[in-house]
């Protein structure tokens, strides 16, 4: 498993003062297709927090949330990437924050289920839709709607990034 540090501030752990655990699950059809979110102009993985819960549990959790696709929870999801980041004053100044996301690739022929969804105002606000994409074109895909849309937030330099040790780990 590949673990990324993002630390531009050179913060170490025992400066850190709040921790947020997050998964975002890779959702890959037969048809060699993945299943993204698709919110204010950005694509995204599906996940979300890790609430009072095993990580097991928040990718059931998250995906129902999102696509209303039930997987199993007798299931063991192994990650096979790690982003560690490192964040000064963040959300509030005196407050460092390190954001741990766990990536998995789960398979599943599933189709979502609207009506099984449950979606935060944010995500309401943007639209939130469902969108498969050929795992073939998702660079391309990706690229271009951050070409097109832009990137201030990372979250598509962020999905290349980890895409790019996603189709490594596939060779």
């Amino acid at each position: 498993m590949e673990v990324i540090i993002n630390n531009k501030d050179n913060l170490k752990d025992d400066q850190i003062n709040e921790v947020v655990k997050r998964v975002k699950v890779l959702l890959v059809n037969s048809s060699n297709e993945m299943l993204l979110g698709y919110s204010h102009n950005t694509y995204q993985f599906i996940g979300g927090h890790v609430e009072d819960e095993e990580f097991e549990d928040a990718i059931v959790r998250e995906v129902k949330e999102e696509t209303g696709i039930e997987l199993s929870k007798n299931s063991k999801y192994t990650p096979f990437a790690i982003l560690n980041g490192y964040y000064k004053d963040w959300p509030n100044v005196g407050v460092n924050r390190k954001t741990e996301i766990y990536y998995y690739e789960v398979q599943t022929d599933l189709l979502p289920n609207l009506s099984n969804t449950s979606y935060t105002e944010h995500e309401k606000s943007g639209d939130f839709e469902l969108r498969y994409v050929k795992v073939d074109d998702l660079l391309m895909e990706i690229n271009h709607n951050a070409f097109v849309y832009g990137d201030e937030k990372g979250i598509a330099k962020e999905m290349l990034e980890l895409l790019k040790i996603y189709f490594n780990n596939k060779k």
